[in-house]
């Protein structure tokens, strides 16, 4: 087996959020590529060929190239992220791809998800969501000792899984309904595990699945896509949690 492998890589073109968009063939610059380097490197490879034969490169995201900032996700052969189990699209290797094998690359399809140009959308919703309660707002003081607020280890578990998701977006690409649920439902189940969450659990949760629905997301159907395409693992039970918080703020709950 060779170090190298030639990918017949096609690459979605658009130059603006008005403009008709198309895949481009890029297979001439995607010729001995490194079997170790990631979807990302290849992306950078055939950039810098495109622009030594005077062509224009295409615009992506990206970040830390560790899986841990979601900057990177596109949607890899109509997969988010590629669909290797718990791979973010910085971590795809290209000895994932037989030689020869036909590649296509475009970005997250979803209304909430505007494009910008070519692999890069606008997931500023995400963030907006974020803004509307997925933090702790009350006035915490001083920091407090560090077991002056004990947590069990179940409950810290349950905490640290949710929290792993990134607002990479993949949960949403891969819906059909380009619901965000499970990332809301992240966020909400994060805090609502910790002491410090839970004086605003129920606002929070209101707050944040009207945001959710403000910004033209889909309703979860139960399709657990969302789930199968995160990079992080993150279970749908978030979003079971997530309709149990707002039961309760509906009904007069806590927060």
């Amino acid at each position: 087996m060779t170090d190298t492998v030639d990918v017949r890589l096609h690459v979605w073109r658009q130059g603006g959020p008005g403009d008709e968009g198309a895949f481009v063939d890029c297979s001439e610059h995607a010729k001995e590529v490194p079997r170790d380097a990631s979807l990302l490197d290849l992306l950078d490879l055939v950039n810098a060929r495109r622009l030594d034969a005077g062509l224009e490169p295409f615009a992506f995201d990206d970040g830390c190239r560790e899986g841990e900032c979601g900057a990177c996700g596109v949607m890899i052969d109509g997969r988010a992220h590629g669909g290797a189990e718990g791979t973010a699209t910085c971590e795809l290797r290209v000895a994932s791809f037989r030689e020869g094998a036909a590649v296509h690359v475009e970005p997250w399809r979803a209304r909430a998800f505007p494009p910008v140009r070519d692999l890069v959308v606008d997931r500023g919703a995400l963030d907006r969501i974020l803004a509307a309660g997925g933090h702790v707002g009350v006035e915490g003081g001083r920091a407090p000792d560090a077991d002056a607020l004990p947590v069990g280890a179940e409950r810290a578990r349950r905490a640290l899984d949710a929290a792993a998701c990134t607002g990479c977006g993949a949960c949403v690409a891969a819906c059909p309904n380009a619901s965000a649920s499970l990332f809301v439902g992240a966020k909400v189940a994060h805090l609502a595990a910790l002491p410090q969450g839970a004086p605003e659990r129920g606002r929070r949760a209101v707050a944040m699945v009207a945001a959710h629905d403000a910004e033209g997301f889909g309703a979860c159907s139960d399709h657990r896509e969302c789930e199968a395409a995160c990079p992080k693992g993150i279970s749908v039970d978030v979003i079971a949690l997530l309709a149990r918080e707002l039961l309760a703020a509906t009904l007069g709950g806590p927060g």
